[in-house]
């Protein structure tokens, strides 16, 4: 295996990072999806804990 410098180590993952596509556009749209299903869930959840006297 080749020694390679640091600098163009970086450069390389660098280009690397920016062909990975719509990996950063995925995690948001997943990590709103599992905020919205919780916030959705207390929204209906909550109204069973009233108590009719």
């Amino acid at each position: 295996m080749e020694h390679t410098p640091r600098a163009a180590w970086l450069a390389e993952a660098a280009h690397a990072a920016e062909q990975q596509g719509a990996g950063n556009l995925l995690r948001v749209v997943l990590i709103v999806m599992v905020v919205g299903c919780v916030l959705t869930a207390w929204f209906l959840l909550r109204g069973y804990k009233r108590k009719d006297d």
